[in-house]
């Protein structure tokens, strides 16, 4: 049956509540229809007293109204109203619309203290960015891999979610000598004991293999879209090795700088 009555719009949000009997006292107590009533605040409250409108000069704690002076019991209180909220409405679920949504409403702060979470986020979004950056010099001329000290951590927030690693190396061979190298991107899972991680791709099988300087230098950049199917937090390193000649190979020398950046990029499910 449909309803009978006044719209919603023309329902009053001002409640009227009982006069006040003073008593001489500075505070009394609130009610509605002789029950305890508790404002939104004092700022919500407008009180007549002896036929003059009191607000915002009293405060309200709870249940009580105090007017910091005694109030004469031979005064009369004529009407006391509280402002309230009105008829609220709670919407359904997802009938909140993109458009209801402030241009700033879903903001990163907002994201991670769960206002509004990743899963609410369309697919294809970026939900995070680690950097990280070293300028510190590593050499090796080992045919073992040792790490590049460009590392950085991310711990994504849904297993089907993918990482994308962003990297940028330079270095070069050290001695006159011809020497080749082999660099990987490796990632470890902080949950398990195992720290070499898994291979997830060799960046470059070559790194200034001529024999004609001591100070060849090679600058090279990667990406890698990974699917690591975890929530645990995955640490990314770039490792490198000697794969050919006798010579070393160099990272960050000659005051050079190499780096990483991971995207955590939501995936539709």
């Amino acid at each position: 049956m449909a309803y009978l009555g006044r719209g919603l719009d023309k329902i009053s949000n001002i409640e009227v509540l009982d006069n006040i009997t003073f008593d001489g006292s500075s505070s009394y107590s609130i009610t509605k229809g002789s029950v305890a009533f508790t404002p939104n605040s004092a700022q919500s409250c407008l009180i007549s007293i002896d036929g003059v409108v009191q607000a915002t000069n009293f405060t309200v704690s709870s249940s009580t109204i105090d007017f910091g002076v005694a109030i004469p019991s031979t005064s009369v209180c004529n009407f006391f109203l509280h402002y309230g909220t009105g008829v609220m409405t709670v919407p359904s679920d997802g009938s909140v619309t993109t458009a209801k949504l402030g241009d700033s409403a879903v903001t990163t702060a907002k994201i991670n203290d769960d206002a509004v979470t990743s899963a609410k986020l369309s697919a294809g979004k970026v939900l995070q960015v680690v950097h990280g950056l070293t300028i510190t010099t590593v050499s090796s001329s080992s045919l073992t891999e040792v790490s590049s000290g460009i590392t950085a951590q991310i711990t994504p927030s849904s297993t089907s979610n993918k990482i994308l690693v962003f990297g940028s190396i330079n270095g070069g061979k050290s001695g006159a000598v011809q020497t080749g190298g082999r660099i990987r991107l490796r990632s470890h899972d902080t949950s398990t004991s195992a720290t070499s991680g898994s291979t997830l791709q060799t960046v470059s099988n070559y790194a200034g293999y001529d024999n004609a300087s001591s100070d060849t230098q090679f600058a090279l950049s990667f990406n890698h879209l990974d699917s690591p199917s975890t929530t645990n937090a995955i640490n990314y390193t770039i490792t490198f090795r000697r794969s050919i000649g006798t010579g070393a190979i160099e990272l960050q020398n000659n005051a050079g700088s190499s780096s990483i950046t991971l995207m955590e990029i939501k995936v539709w499910l």
